[in-house]
């Protein structure tokens, strides 16, 4: 079974899953958030497809650990998810994934207009690295 990572933004939301063995991260999509019932159908169907188990979701602190209005809409998010699928959902401290994604695609050579298109994915990848690695062998 697969774990699938999203990280939430307010017109995108970023989707990674890991592979079957939970070693490696993979950026797969992002889903418009709005309208709210299409991003679900997609969240429902990437679930059946990938076989997940479990729903990691990013929880945007503040850099010195509070909790702002972002952690506070991310929540509603989250508990919105969790009436509409059966998997259970975790979320995890998300500080700085975007900033480094970006550092990441600059530093491949992509280009402005599409890093745009490219940046939540790789965000969702890195928070669920980040769990991968954190896990016990």
């Amino acid at each position: 079974m697969r774990i699938l990572a999203l990280d939430h933004g307010t017109k995108r939301i970023g989707v990674a899953i890991s592979d079957e063995t939970r070693t490696i991260a993979l950026p797969v999509e992002y889903i418009l958030t709005e309208p709210f019932a299409a991003f679900l159908d997609r969240l429902k169907k990437l679930i059946v497809e990938k076989e997940v188990d479990l729903i990691l979701v990013g929880l945007p602190r503040n850099m010195d650990g509070s909790y702002g209005p972002a952690v506070q809409k991310v929540e509603a998010f989250v508990a919105v998810v969790r009436n509409a699928v059966t998997v259970p959902i975790k979320t995890l401290d998300e500080r700085l994934t975007s900033a480094q994604a970006n550092r990441i695609l600059i530093q491949g050579g992509v280009r402005r207009d599409q890093r745009k298109e490219k940046v939540d994915k790789m965000a969702a990848a890195i928070l669920l690295q980040s769990y991968l690695d954190a896990q016990p062998a």
